[in-house]
C-alpha cells in the first residue's frame, strides 16, 4: 500500500501539532515547553506546504517560451511557500527571545521548572 505524499505530510503535520500541544501544556521544564512550541510551528508550516503541493506541479517561475495557459495550469500555488518562509524567520527569532528569557530566569531562580518559577 502506497500512501500519497500529501496525505502523509498532513498526518505528519497533525502529529507534530499534537506532540507540541502536549509538550507545551503538560511538561514542567521550560526548555521542553519551548521545543513543544517549535513543534507546533513546524507542524503548521508543514500543513501549509502540504496545502500548496500540486501533484505533477512545476516551480512557479515563468520562463521565456512557456505558454501562459500551460504555466497557469501546472504551476504550484506560491502563497503557502511565501507564508512558510516568513513563518520560519519569525519562529526562529521568537525562539531565540524565549530561550534568552529562560537563561535569565535560570540565572535568577536557579531552576527550569515552571512550577518553581511561578511559585506554585
Amino acid at each position: 500500500m502506497v500512501i500519497d505524499v500529501q496525505i502523509a505530510s498532513l498526518f505528519t503535520a497533525v502529529s507534530l501539532i499534537i506532540i507540541g500541544i502536549f509538550a507545551a501544556a503538560f511538561l514542567d521544564n521550560l526548555i521542553k515547553k519551548v521545543i513543544g512550541l517549535a513543534f507546533i510551528g513546524d507542524g503548521v508550516n508543514l500543513f501549509l506546504i502540504s496545502m500548496g503541493y500540486k501533484p505533477g506541479g512545476i516551480v512557479y517561475i515563468y520562463l521565456p517560451g512557456m505558454a501562459a495557459e500551460w504555466f497557469s495550469q501546472n504551476a504550484a500555488y506560491p502563497l503557502p511557500f511565501a507564508m512558510v518562509l516568513t513563518s520560519i524567520v519569525i519562529g526562529a527569532s521568537t525562539m531565540a527571545v524565549m530561550l534568552g528569557i529562560i537563561i535569565v530566569l535560570y540565572k535568577k531562580r536557579g531552576s527550569l521548572s515552571a512550577k518553581e518559577i511561578l511559585g506554585e
